[in-house]
């Protein structure tokens, strides 16, 4: 599911700014920003995330400001004594024109020596973390219901389709049956045999042969039941992303044997709704946590 939040927290001097943003992912990934100072806080920045996140790829960018921290600069003026006798020898047997400039010796290396000021250990920064954090992940957390809630009507939209579609085909099912015994009949009428009824023992033989090879009452049934099972989903309040991948998968079995079974066109056209209607619903379930 995608999101975005922002938190900042500042305490005794330090600025704390978390953002996090999310894309649609079938597995969960966090990728953590942290500046050099905050690296040893990784493993608590990410599970403070991982509380929340079950399924998506997050990105965790996480800034720090502390204004009365500055670098010191010093120069090394026997390097850079050193550095101008080289040059100017080198100068005079090239038989190069001019001096060495201030400007040349400064990008000498280790002329200008930065010391980096003493840094506090990196769990002193985590009570101006953690709320920023915290403020962050509410914020992602909120635009991402938003987001569920349309998804979760969506879903229910394909669900209730093809609970239309199966009704369809349990009613017209039986049909079938009616349809086949008639058309056995016909057949054996046109046939020219004689004497052969509805109630013959041959033609009773091959409806029920028919009729166990072309039976769909145990694949609506559990149709129906994924129905129920994403109903169940839909009131949970734990992440089913993966859940519903699964009851897809099932359903998807379901259709395709009605589908193998089917010898009817109403019954067929139906089939082709389903398997519409299922690769939204699969394609939606994709982006759930």
């Amino acid at each position: 599911m995608t999101g975005y939040g922002r938190g900042e927290h500042s305490i005794d001097g330090v600025k704390v700014v978390v953002e996090l943003k999310s894309v649609n992912r079938k597995q969960a990934e966090i990728v953590l920003r942290l500046p050099r100072e905050l690296e040893p806080l990784e493993g608590r920045v990410r599970d403070e995330v991982n509380k929340v996140v079950a399924r998506g790829r997050v990105e965790v960018q996480v800034a720090l400001e502390q204004p009365g921290v500055s670098k010191a600069a010093k120069i090394n003026p026997a390097l850079a004594a050193s550095y101008a006798a080289e040059l100017r020898g080198l100068a005079d047997r090239l038989g190069l024109v001019g001096g060495v400039t201030l400007e040349v010796l400064v990008r000498c290396p280790g002329v200008i020596e930065v010391s980096e000021p003493a840094q506090p250990e990196a769990g002193s920064f985590w009570p101006a973390v953690e709320p920023a954090l915290r403020s962050a992940l509410a914020g992602f957390n909120s635009m991402r219901g938003r987001e569920g809630e349309a998804m979760a009507a969506d879903l229910a939209l394909r669900i209730g389709n093809m609970g239309t579609a199966v009704a369809r085909v349990r009613t017209q099912a039986p049909e079938v049956m009616r349809r086949f015994r008639e058309q056995l009949l016909q057949r054996i009428k046109l046939a020219g045999l004689e004497n052969v009824s509805a109630e013959d023992e041959r033609v009773i033989k091959e409806v029920v042969f028919f009729s166990d090879r072309s039976d769909i009452s145990e694949e609506l049934a559990r149709l129906d039941s994924h129905f129920v099972q994403f109903e169940d989903c839909r009131r949970s309040g734990e992440p089913v992303g993966r859940k519903l991948d699964f009851l897809a998968q099932e359903m998807n079995r379901e259709v395709n044997t009605i589908g193998s079974k089917a010898n009817d066109a109403l019954i067929s056209a139906d089939v082709v709704l389903l398997k519409t209607e299922l690769e939204r619903f699969r394609e939606q379930a994709q982006n759930v946590e």
